[in-house]
């Protein structure tokens, strides 16, 4: 609101000297164990008849599906992705030809039992024609940890601000803003591109059962930071 004559008190944006401000920013970092873990699922097939390699494809899906629906008490998220079926072309006279079709499934999980998580990562990586890819370290969106770092964050430019105030032998009378600094930017909750990358490739199953996997979470790191404005007692200078 622009300020006229008539207004009693107007508007200052950088203080009086009857009223100080104090600009200051607060931060907190915080590192987190790991609440989930999404691993990315590839199935493939081929074969030289489209059909064929769609069945062979269906059928390699829901074995995959099959086995993680085994850990349902740890899996809280199964989702499907895209599915493909391509032809793979070849040189034939002055033309080309089908040799022929490929079939790639991507399916993704989300496990909150980390145990169980090296098992199945294991498992799935031991099936024919299947990518795993993971895992992916996360905090859940609503975890605790994010509002504990804002939390502490405004604590510490309100602590921040008072030592200032201080050391002009006064004290702080009022907040005048406090913003969260990002707040107009804010970025997307991110999904399977976490941290924490592992790549297995496609495997062939074992004749013995291979020993699970023993994976270490990786822990994560909570941010949090707010830019704060106050007022001061003025100070004797």
């Amino acid at each position: 609101m622009t300020p006229t004559p008539d207004d009693p008190h107007p508007a200052v944006p950088y203080g009086t000297p009857d009223a100080p401000r104090i600009a200051v920013r607060g931060e907190a970092h915080l590192e987190i164990d790991p609440e989930i873990a999404r691993i990315g699922i590839t199935v493939s097939a081929r074969g030289t008849d489209r059909r064929d390699a769609l069945a062979d494809l269906t059928r390699r899906n829901t074995t995959a599906l099959d086995l993680i629906k085994t850990y349902a008490d740890t899996v809280e998220r199964l989702e499907t992705g895209a599915l493909s079926i391509s032809p793979e072309l070849t040189k034939h006279g002055r033309g080309e030809r089908i040799h022929a079709y490929h079939g790639r499934v991507h399916i993704t999980a989300e496990l909150t039992d980390f145990t169980a998580l090296g098992e199945l990562t294991t498992r799935l990586a031991d099936l024919d024609l299947t990518r795993v890819d993971g895992p992916y370290w996360a905090l859940r969106p609503t975890s605790p940890a994010h509002r504990q770092a804002r939390q502490q964050a405004v604590r510490e430019a309100v602590q921040r601000a008072r030592e200032y105030a201080e050391a002009l032998g006064t004290t702080l009378t009022a907040l005048v803003e406090l913003a969260d600094i990002g707040a107009e930017n804010t970025q997307p909750y991110p999904t399977a591109t976490g941290r924490g990358m592992r790549s297995m490739a496609y495997g062939a199953a074992a004749d013995e059962e291979t020993a699970p996997l023993d994976l270490e979470p990786q822990r994560q790191t909570v941010y949090a930071q707010v830019n704060a404005r106050f007022t001061m007692a003025p100070p004797t200078l």
